[in-house]
């Protein structure tokens, strides 16, 4: 990838674009390649959600990923290039993908800018069924969008990934991109009418759809007891089983009003959305990080053991206390601790953990968690360590490949994203995953809600079917 960041205020006038976008053609396509040109610029803080909300399509990939108590969110809007795999080894032909599409990239601008220059957005489902997948997203999607926007605290970077080759047409080309930001540039300047115009969340409402709609729990309850029983005759030690809430509304669900309540509600958690072009979008909250990768320097999360939160401060202090004391709680923390340090040690890292968890704190709910450091060796690739960890023992189980095979045998739904792998790499190697749990599928006036509870030695099957609960509760009060 050639880098150029001496252009750093590309959008001054119509005609310097013009300008240089004609030099660039001339200069790098005189043997008919086609090349991609990344075009970095500062713009006045905006609202990524509100870009999304005024310039996505239906019909175009599109990813939303924001962490609201640090102030971050980013928006990748339709593609330049993408690739969609039903394949084995999905992991390592997305890599490619990448490596492929940065030889022909040429970067330019403010390059010095969080979330600057090209960055890849993908998001991967949680079997690979190969061929035989029936699922609304495949086995791997991974793009490169045409628009993105992104903010870090009160600054904000507008990039523009386009196609040049010897027949584009230079002047429609320049004046698409000068419309379109100052298209930004006007949401930029409108960003206090954006709250005011989306639409309300009537949270009795949903409280009354949440009874109407969850009657059938008998057929989980079975299967918790029969991995239960597995655990009892020592043939497994953990197997996360999930529930899918299928919820319809008179109207279309709305996407953003959905995003916007759900970052209010869970600042603590990563807020996100990815589309598969067909309408369909797959969102949630997720507590879950799986990796973040910065200057080769890399955090992970063991996240497992959960109890409620207390209506008063004495209950909720009790109920935490009981969490970090109980033994069952903390074999489940360890075993996920365990495979974590034994995956990214498998690939040459050395990674460092606190020898006890802390206690991580929602809305209404807590869990147990330990961050996981390392360093990223020069040679391995961010998806590289994502398909090492995936899925870790806290959304499967262990043994993995046996836990799999249970959850295929006993859950009657397709997981889809659930529990899965999203999130993006850059053109410098940095990346952020997060694991898709808490979340759900959305398709016009449907829903499809996914949560799940790990089963382990122990388990009361009453109290993982109401933890399963307390977590529906969360998406459902969020969707509008």
């Amino acid at each position: 990838m050639l880098v150029t960041p001496y252009y750093t205020n590309l959008f001054e006038t119509p005609q310097e674009l013009y300008q240089y976008l004609l030099e660039f053609k001339q200069q790098f396509l005189q043997k008919k390649s086609l090349k991609i040109l990344s075009i970095s610029q500062e713009i006045p803080f905006v609202d990524p959600l509100a870009v999304l909300q005024a310039i996505a399509k239906p019909d175009q990939l599109q990813f939303y990923f924001e962490k609201p108590a640090q102030k971050e969110a980013i928006a990748a809007i339709d593609a330049v290039d993408f690739l969609k795999i039903e394949a084995e080894d999905r992991f390592g032909k997305a890599q490619a993908f990448i490596h492929n599409c940065l030889a022909k990239t040429t970067s330019i601008g403010a390059l010095n800018l969080p979330f600057s220059g090209s960055h890849f957005f993908s998001s991967f489902t949680f079997f690979n069924q190969g061929n035989k997948n029936t699922s609304p997203f495949p086995s791997a999607t991974i793009f490169l969008p045409r628009w993105q926007v992104a903010c870090r605290g009160n600054r904000a970077v507008f990039v523009a990934n386009i196609e040049i080759n010897s027949t584009i047409n230079i002047e429609k080309l320049a004046k698409d991109l000068w419309q379109k930001f100052n298209t930004i540039k006007k949401i930029s300047a409108q960003r206090n009418s954006f709250a005011s115009n989306l639409i309300k969340v009537d949270i009795e409402h949903k409280n009354n759809l949440f009874k109407e709609y969850n009657v059938d729990i008998k057929n989980l309850r079975a299967s918790i007891l029969n991995v239960l029983s597995l655990i009892e005759n020592h043939k497994i030690n953990k197997v996360v089983l999930a529930h899918a809430l299928d919820v319809t509304l008179p109207i279309p669900f709305q996407l953003i009003s959905s995003l916007n309540h759900l970052r209010k509600r869970y600042p603590d958690c990563y807020i996100f959305s990815t589309s598969n072009g067909k309408g369909q979008n797959f969102i949630g909250a997720s507590p879950e990080r799986l990796i973040n990768i910065h200057n080769r320097k890399l955090i992970t999360d063991a996240l497992a053991g959960s109890a409620p939160r207390g209506k008063t401060a004495d209950e909720d202090a009790e109920l935490a206390n009981r969490l970090l004391t109980s033994e069952k709680e903390r074999h489940e923390h360890r075993v996920v601790s365990d495979f974590i340090i034994q995956r990214l040690s498998k690939l040459g890292l050395s990674p460092e953990m606190s020898p006890t968890p802390q206690l991580l704190q929602l809305l209404n709910i807590q869990h147990l968690w330990t961050p996981i450091q390392a360093k990223v060796p020069l040679g391995v690739h961010p998806l590289e360590i994502v398909a090492e960890l995936h899925p870790t023992p806290a959304v499967a189980g262990t043994p993995r490949e046996i836990s799999q095979e249970q959850i295929l045998r006993y859950e009657t739904f397709d997981r889809c994203l659930y529990a899965a792998p999203l999130g993006w790499v850059d053109h410098r190697g940095n990346s952020e995953f997060i694991v898709g749990i808490r979340s759900a599928l959305i398709d016009g006036d449907r829903a499809r809600l996914y949560a799940g509870a790990g089963i382990v030695a122990g388990s009361d099957p009453d109290k993982e079917l109401a933890e399963i609960q307390l977590k529906l509760q969360v998406l459902l009060k969020a969707l509008v």
